[in-house]
């Protein structure tokens, strides 16, 4: 761990990803990565109005996912134009705890461990354990990954058993360009990090500000998709239905729910 004085230091950090430092700018390490954080200032607002119906009538804390995501995408800039220790930390802590709201907030109630008999109490737990990841990754950071991991290995996991009964195409779509653009985040992101000799001779070494770009696009296709499942679920007489912004025309916009009236036809999934 870095000295207390040192962790706000630029480039305090182990991590340095591969585009090339302080290379349009003397106060900012990593340009190109700094500037592409700001697509979270531009999704996460639209994703709040976008899922506000659906927010009000299921819990105004589903706020709270797109809400911190904005403060993901502001420590995201802090860490790239520093590369600090702290800013490192708050970039990936920040992501902890997006995950474990969603987790609290959508994990299914027939998927709760025998123990646990309603949402307060699992979200309680839920929020211990990260509590004490977080404080954890101050003595030991590498806890971050593990922690990153086990909530988004869990989810996928739910959320494949849940579409299992799905037979609306439009939902299947949507999980299917949520995975795809999922993969397309994670190959940008360990092929710049695991690659970056490739890259460099190619002289592309941008594929970290790529992946800035897909998870934020990925996480508002992911998030409505089990916003919906949950919505099916816990207020089904409320029908939800995928809608796409700006147009449904469009063969790539931001999803989200828009719920209708009770009628005599529902959708099985």
């Amino acid at each position: 761990m870095a000295e207390t004085s040192g962790v706000f230091s630029y480039e305090s950090s182990e991590v340095d990803w591969c585009e090339g430092n302080y290379q349009h700018s003397e106060n900012v390490v990593e340009f190109f990565n700094t500037v592409s954080s700001f697509i979270f200032f531009v999704v996460s607002p639209l994703m709040l109005y976008l899922l506000h119906p659906y927010a009000r009538e299921r819990n105004l804390a589903v706020h709270l996912v797109w809400f911190m995501m904005i403060f993901v995408g502001l420590f995201s800039m802090y860490f790239h134009m520093t590369l600090s220790f702290i800013g490192q930390m708050l970039d990936e802590l920040s992501i902890l705890w997006v995950l474990a709201i969603g987790y609290s907030l959508w994990f299914p109630r027939r998927h709760f461990p025998s123990f646990i008999k309603d949402r307060t109490t699992f979200a309680r737990i839920v929020l211990l354990m990260t509590i004490v990841t977080t404080l954890s990754s101050f003595v030991k950071p590498t806890a971050n990954a593990y922690a990153l991991n086990f909530f988004a290995i869990h989810i996928l996991y739910y959320v494949t058993i849940e579409l299992r009964s799905c037979t609306d195409q439009r939902v299947l779509r949507l999980a299917r360009t949520s995975i795809g653009l999922w993969v397309l985040a994670i190959s940008c992101w360990i092929s710049d990090r695991f690659g970056c000799s490739f890259w460099q001779r190619l002289n592309f070494c941008y594929l970290h500000g790529i992946w800035h770009i897909l998870i934020v696009v990925a996480t508002a296709y992911g998030s409505t998709l089990i916003a919906y499942l949950d919505a099916y679920r816990e207020i089904p007489y409320s029908l939800p239905d995928l809608q796409y912004w700006p147009s449904n025309s469009w063969a790539l916009g931001l999803p989200y729910i828009t719920l209708k009236e009770p009628t005599k036809t529902q959708k099985s999934c």
